[in-house]
């Protein structure tokens, strides 16, 4: 055997004996699938560990262990085998495999690789490590070699690398393929979700410039509860109140918000309010609300074919879902001219339903409302729209996400009716900034504005009793 060509096999019985049975090819049916490349063969002399391997040299050896594997591996045996197993299968080979061509690896990087390659194998390979990360909220990939992730509100910088473009592309392929997805050069943008709900957003060229695009959404396996939402400063425990009056009055409610600032999150704390013997249908473009209670429905949009047929937007499913008898109607955000839909569900028996709308104050909220009934193709004066408007919706609830990534709701205001050709609002509840910490935190506090508002009277006759106290103006919350 070349001593400069260690790391190969010395022949296929040999490779056949290396291999533990659960995952090597039967020489008595050979396998007909193609099988990729064979590799290129690592010398020794250039890539043998020293006391702390490179991490260069540390990805070559992953590289080229994962592709002796592919090329060895029995694709019929590994799809029918338990992911645990199949686990623990992968990390025995790679040590028999590090084992047999003597790398001197340390525990610590005999790890990374075997990790390394149970992630390429059964997950997303780099990213793995950041989705198994309870603190990462988003996961954003610019291009193979510049990965991003937010934690408590604030994006930074990993060190988490793809190989190259082609190993990027074959992870977003691996995501969009499991739900019947596509995405390639005639259709280079996908939206698409992963098993745990995460929602994710890909881009590839001609559209990408600088190399293939992943936004990874991620949500948290135990939904927050309203009490995470008042130890993390989101909201006071009087505010939390009255929400949950809100909703179990069957408000009407509209959660209003720029992108990341806690609009589902807010909505799913919402949504716990709501009694269980009711049925709840939920709409959405990606399905994000983990709902509770036992009697949900879930709907979900589902965008054209290669073909640009077969679409069912929001509103197709929102008429649907009248036919279906909810109790209460749960949107994921509206967007364009399902708004009508959602405003004539509100004003005709389906009180307590929610949604949520990007905009950067309630004002902002009612104007945008009103651009979408446009969209609807109403026609109808302004005054009219205004009026629908006013008739359906009687809060809404503005979250912001604030300079050091704390979330928090900064204004909550009523609804009370149409004065001239305005709606006309007043608030209950904001949040006023008063500075920075040393440390960039913000400072500031919850303040009642003193107005008891109009809903208080429907509180009272459904039986929720709150303290009038919570509304005088001298009542301030850090």
């Amino acid at each position: 055997m070349n001593p400069n060509l260690r790391y190969q096999f010395e022949n296929a019985s040999h490779a056949t004996a290396l291999l533990r049975p659960a995952l090597v090819k039967p020489t008595h049916a050979p396998d007909t699938r193609p099988l990729p490349p064979a590799p290129t063969p690592i010398s020794l002399a250039a890539t043998a560990p020293q006391p702390h391997t490179p991490r260069v040299q540390l990805d070559d050896i992953k590289t080229r262990i994962h592709q002796e594997i592919l090329a060895l591996m029995d694709w019929q045996r590994m799809e029918s085998m338990a992911p645990d197993r199949l686990r623990t299968e992968l990390k025995a080979l790679t040590e028999e495999l590090i084992a047999k061509h003597k790398l001197a690896l340390n525990e610590t990087e005999r790890c990374l690789i075997i990790q390394a390659i149970q992630d390429e194998m059964l997950g997303l390979g780099p990213i793995e490590s950041l989705l198994s990360d309870p603190t990462v909220s988003d996961i954003l990939v610019n291009g193979p070699f510049q990965v991003y992730a937010e934690r408590h509100g604030k994006i930074v910088h990993t060190d988490v690398q793809f190989d190259n473009e082609a190993h990027l592309l074959r992870v977003i392929d691996r995501i969009v393929s499991r739900i019947g997805r596509r995405v390639d050069e005639m259709s280079p943008m996908v939206d698409a979700r992963l098993p745990d709900g995460s929602r994710v957003n890909a881009v590839i060229a001609p559209l990408a410039m600088d190399g293939p695009l992943l936004s990874i959404r991620r949500f948290a396996v135990v939904p927050f509860s309203v009490h995470n939402l008042i130890s993390m400063g989101t909201l006071t425990s009087g505010m939390a109140d009255l929400i949950n009056g809100l909703v179990r009055a069957r408000l009407n409610v509209l959660v209003s918000g720029g992108t990341g600032s806690g609009k589902t999150t807010l909505l799913n704390v919402m949504s716990a309010s709501i009694p269980g013997d009711e049925r709840i249908i939920t709409i959405e473009d990606a399905a994000e609300l983990q709902l509770q209670q036992p009697h949900v429905v879930r709907l979900e949009t589902r965008p054209p074919n290669i073909e640009g047929k077969g679409e069912i937007s929001q509103r197709e499913l929102l008429r649907n879902s009248l036919r279906m008898r909810p109790d209460r109607i749960i949107m994921g955000e509206v967007r364009g001219g399902e708004v009508l839909d959602m405003l004539q569900a509100m004003n005709t028996g389906h009180d307590g339903s929610m949604t949520t709308i990007h905009a950067n104050s309630p004002r902002d909220a009612l104007t945008r409302l009103e651009h979408m009934l446009g969209m609807s193709g109403l026609k109808a004066e302004t005054r009219a729209l205004r009026q629908q408007i006013a008739a359906a919706l009687s809060v809404v609830i503005q979250v912001s996400r604030l300079s050091d990534g704390q979330r928090k709701i900064t204004s909550m205001q009523e609804i009370t009716g149409i004065e001239g050709d305005i709606i006309s609002m007043q608030e209950i509840f904001r949040f006023e900034q008063t500075g920075l910490d040393p440390d960039g935190r913000v400072q500031g506090q919850f303040v009642a504005t003193g107005i008891r508002p109009k809903f208080m009277q429907r509180l009272v006759t459904r039986g929720i009793a709150l303290s009038d106290k919570m509304f005088e103006p001298t009542q301030r919350w850090s």
